[in-house]
């Protein structure tokens, strides 16, 4: 089993949790054919994989932007329980988790909820991310604020 945590951007605290239990690939990044996408601008169509092989997990780059670990770009590097990669220097982070954790399969962890405005002309100047397949948008503002639309 594989756990990954999305972490607020600046807090690093869990805003969303994927669980694979048999996948032998897990596929990150913006192209909606990814077992976790992850709209944001310096995340790849296909930008990360994580294969499972017999002496464990494995991350695998493909983003044009990086994937860095500790802050330094990686190109394939084995994963250990509890490390933090970042999708791009300045992107996403997600915490990995390998064996048997608390987190439910497919266990959806919601961020607070912000008011949105009143008129029908205001102009948002949030960057949109929006992570899971179906559940809703994230978006985060200039200021780490993060406000989630469900979908369902």
């Amino acid at each position: 089993m594989i756990t990954l945590t999305l972490l607020h951007p600046i807090q690093s605290v869990p805003v969303q949790s994927w669980c694979f239990e048999s996948e032998s690939v897990v596929r990150i990044g913006r192209s909606n054919d990814n077992d976790v996408i992850i709209y944001s601008a310096v995340v790849s169509r296909h930008h990360v994989e994580l294969w499972n092989h017999a002496s464990g997990w494995k991350i695998i780059n493909f983003g044009a932007n990086g994937t860095y670990v500790d802050d330094r770009p990686i190109a394939q590097v084995s994963v250990a329980d509890g490390m933090t990669i970042r999708l791009g220097n300045s992107g996403p982070k997600i915490r990995i988790r390998v064996g048997a954790t608390n987190v439910e399969p497919a266990k959806k962890t919601r961020a607070p909820q912000r008011e949105l405005p009143d008129h029908k002309d205001a102009v948002s100047k949030d960057r949109s991310t929006a992570w899971s397949r179906g559940v809703g948008i994230i978006e985060d503002d200039e200021y780490g604020a993060l406000t989630q639309i469900d979908l369902d």
